[in-house]
């Protein structure tokens, strides 16, 4: 009998296989398109190999990095550009983001560069946070019920709906801080306001950047994830969807269309119960990528990208990514050239879709994109040419543009691709009992958090007495 088997072939998925197996135990992988790492996939735009949705990752544990020095990449771990990002406001305002900040939350309300977003009123309000007593607002349901309470209206919408919805691809109303936020409801009762946390689990933080990435994609992982599925002797079942999932089997359908039942000690899954009842709650996500030769943009004029306010009325992309200002590594490759991608909440002609197993944001302040499993219909989770005049194409060269303060023609664009995907979804996995959950749909967005997630799921299983008995 199989030791385990894993539904879901996205990163979550892979880990847990590839460690599984590394530990002895016998694994069967099912995924139910042809591609494994969900998205977490390559592309080619111009000539330039790029990652199609997530860049980079967070470095508030030190989940992906270890991961990466046992996949031999530790040397390939780098740090993006420091010139930060910058973010835009409802009425199209553009500023730096405040540097003394977590997910827009401001540890200095006072500060200049969050007088110069939020104006002095909005400071002021936000001030008032270090009189109210600590438990006010610490039980609030979601981040941005809770910096409403503490901070006001303003700092909520003027830098934590931009920030935080950038990155989390979701509004502050829909995220639930213990999740995109792990300890600000503690450091805020033990250390009385929210700013004080904030500046708290800030100096708690490793030293260094918020983020990091390997050079040349972070796709790099799993092409070492994939190898060691194989050296590991992983039974991957690619084309295989998973019809029922039980604490100890699941039922398949192959390629063939043949179903087939595959009992195991122990079952983990990355997808929500393929019966489950409530209707999937999640949004469209569509990245544009488009590579330019404008030498105008060699100055960086918005840094490593930006952030923009859903609501800005000046722009249809919700965040923009200066890649090849981003990463060095990328620059040296697109040689003189500047990749451009823009992040945005739907597509133009409908809702964009690819089953949720795993994480992080879409923005140049924080890892691009959710980390699902490919497949779905046609035209989904898939790299899509785009020709530069047509509208997808306009729209994304005019949003760059406004964005970065240059105007740029058509005749700048040498290449631009689409890929669509789905959000993170707010619906409960609703697994049966015993069924191990990882990725997104158990575990939350965030690729080191899923990493960890997966890891520490594999292990459980592994220190199982009863594993192959």
């Amino acid at each position: 009998m199989t030791d385990v088997v894993v539904v879901g072939g996205g990163v979550a998925g892979l880990v847990a296989a590839r460690d599984l197996a590394k530990g002895g135990a016998n694994v069967v992988l099912v995924e139910a398109s042809g591609v494994l790492g969900g998205m977490v996939r390559r592309h080619t735009v111009a000539g330039i190999d790029l990652d199609m949705a997530a860049d980079s990752f967070a470095t508030r544990t030190d989940a992906i990095s270890r991961l990466a020095i046992e996949l031999g990449l530790g040397n390939d771990v780098v740090t993006p550009d420091q010139r930060g990002a910058w973010l835009m406001t409802r009425d199209g305002r553009t500023s730096p983001i405040p540097a003394t900040g977590l997910l827009g939350i401001p540890g200095t309300p006072m500060a200049a560069d969050v007088l110069a977003v939020v104006g002095q009123k909005g400071a002021l309000r936000a001030q008032m946070d270090s009189l109210l007593p600590g438990p006010v607002g610490s039980k609030a349901p979601s981040l941005g019920e809770l910096v409403r309470r503490r901070m006001g209206e303003r700092v909520l919408d003027d830098l934590v709906v931009p920030i935080a919805g950038g990155v989390h691809s979701t509004h502050p109303d829909r995220l639930d801080p213990d999740r995109v936020a792990p300890g600000l409801r503690a450091a805020l009762l033990r250390d009385g306001s929210l700013a004080r946390a904030v500046l708290s689990l800030r100096s708690r933080a490793a030293a260094g950047s918020a983020v990091q990435g390997i050079r040349g994609g972070i796709v790099r992982l799993v092409d070492e994830l994939v190898a060691d599925t194989e050296t590991y002797h992983v039974d991957v079942r690619l084309h295989t969807t998973a019809t029922a999932v039980e604490e100890h089997a699941v039922e398949v359908t192959g390629p063939d269309g043949v179903t087939e039942r595959l009992v195991a000690d122990h079952v983990l899954a990355s997808t929500p119960d393929p019966r489950r009842a409530s209707a999937a709650d999640r949004t469209g996500i569509e990245l544009v990528t488009l590579v330019v030769d404008e030498p105008a943009l060699d100055a960086a004029p918005r840094g490593t990208g930006m952030l923009v306010h859903p609501d800005a009325e000046s722009v249809a992309a919700k965040a923009l990514t200066h890649a090849t200002v981003k990463w060095p590594w990328l620059a040296e490759a697109a040689d003189g050239r500047h990749v451009l991608r823009l992040s945005y909440a739907t597509p133009p002609d409908g809702p964009a879709g690819a089953r949720a197993d795993g994480a992080a944001g879409s923005g140049p302040h924080g890892a691009a994109g959710a980390v699902s499993d490919a497949g779905g219909p046609a035209g989904v989770a898939t790299s899509l040419p785009v020709d530069p005049s047509d509208p997808v194409g306009v729209r994304a060269l005019r949003d760059a543009s406004t964005l970065l303060g240059v105007r740029m023609g058509t005749d700048r664009v040498q290449g631009v691709a689409r890929v669509r995907w789905y959000g993170p979804d707010t619906t409960a996995a609703g697994l049966a009992d015993g069924v191990v959950g990882i990725g997104e749909a158990s575990t939350g967005r965030g690729l080191s958090g899923i990493v960890a997630g997966a890891r520490a799921a594999a292990e459980r299983i592994l220190e199982d007495a009863d594993l192959g008995t």
